[in-house]
């Protein structure tokens, strides 16, 4: 699996650089971005395209990254919750096993005798 994994990290990063040096030329056009918010307006200077990419990948990349964690956390606790009520499951089906046999006689047809 980790070769796959590692096979399909590699492709990824070989589409990645084609599509850069594709795209050199566009990607290094500088823009400049205006907000107007009411009465709020503000500009920026002049910013490459690849900063912009490169931003919005990092940003991508740190929201998807404590989406896992919380992810992680999250199921670690229910993994805690399961393994305490499997424990406490063992706990009373060993108790049950460990009753005693009762001597009760059982006649013929299965039923006790009353």
């Amino acid at each position: 699996m980790k070769q796959v994994k590692f096979t399909l990290e590699i492709i990824l990063l070989l589409i990645v650089v084609i599509l850069v040096v594709q795209n050199h030329e566009a990607l290094s056009t500088e823009v400049i971005f205006r907000v107007s918010f009411f009465s709020y307006q503000a500009q920026s200077s002049q910013v490459s395209l690849y900063y912009i990419v490169t931003i919005a990948f990092v940003f991508g990349l740190i929201i998807s990254g404590l989406y896992g964690i919380i992810e992680r956390f999250r199921l670690k606790k229910t993994i805690k919750v399961l393994k305490s009520a499997s424990q406490e499951k063992d706990q009373e089906l060993n108790s049950l096993r460990n009753l005693p046999i009762t001597s009760d006689e059982v006649n013929s047809n299965g039923l006790e005798d009353a």
